[in-house]
């Protein structure tokens, strides 16, 4: 799975799954986002899973913030998201027992293995994950000889949408060294008609004229409600 989607949330629920310790993201964060396939029989078990990981890791000292989604019409694919500190503080959780215990009890239902994308802040928020009633997560993939055109047009496009009525955040983030050609963008919006109007827009329009000839993968997005 190398591209990501849409995170759809109500906005009651959004507090509770998508808001971590932290007041503010540190320099150095580490953005992890990983994709989870269980066996369609065990879509309740492995959203039960995620769910207690998610709460269990939030705990910890070094983590940020963490978000889990369900993938609409696909109950059983998932999508974990989490920030930690620093790189010490996300390597100390793979250590913990909370982040082994769901590894083994995942890889016990799964259908498929899961996905895990390791990032760094390219161009990101100050703070935690405000409130809203959609995010939208995608992955870019670039040759790695077109990457810094791809940047240049990813900042321009955090820029230009930071603007657009009905967003409430535009993240940019760059996969870990060597692989500095891949990008997660997340972003967060009012509701379906704002991110509606928003691709309707020119900047968003030049986006992604400029984007598709230098793309190495489909252009992807998946829909999710949180959990």
């Amino acid at each position: 799975m190398r591209s990501f989607g849409i995170l759809l949330l109500a906005a009651a629920p959004i507090v509770a799954a998508f808001v971590g310790a932290a007041t503010a993201q540190e320099a150095g964060a580490v953005y992890v986002v990983t994709y989870v396939d269980v066996q369609a029989k065990e879509a309740k078990e492995g959203a039960a899973l995620i769910k207690r990981y998610r709460e269990e890791s939030r705990k910890e000292g070094g983590n940020l913030w963490m978000a889990a989604g369900e993938e609409i019409g696909r109950p059983n694919r998932f999508i974990v998201l989490e920030a930690w500190r620093d790189q010490g503080a996300f390597d100390a959780h793979k250590s913990s027992a909370p982040a082994k215990s769901f590894g083994d009890k995942i890889a016990a239902i799964r259908h498929s293995p899961s996905d895990q994308r390791v990032n760094h802040a390219f161009a990101v928020a100050s703070a935690p994950p405000p409130h809203g009633a959609l995010y939208v997560e995608t992955h870019v993939d670039v040759p790695p000889p077109r990457r810094e055109a791809a940047e240049a047009a990813l900042r321009q496009m955090a820029a230009d949408t930071a603007k657009d009525p009905g967003n409430l955040r535009y993240d940019v983030f760059q996969q870990a060294p060597p692989v500095l050609n891949h990008f997660n963008v997340f972003a967060i919006w009012q509701s379906r008609e704002a991110l509606a109007a928003h691709e309707m827009t020119a900047h968003r329009q030049q986006f992604r004229d400029t984007l598709a000839p230098m793309l190495g993968a489909l252009y992807d997005e998946r829909i999710y409600k949180p959990i």
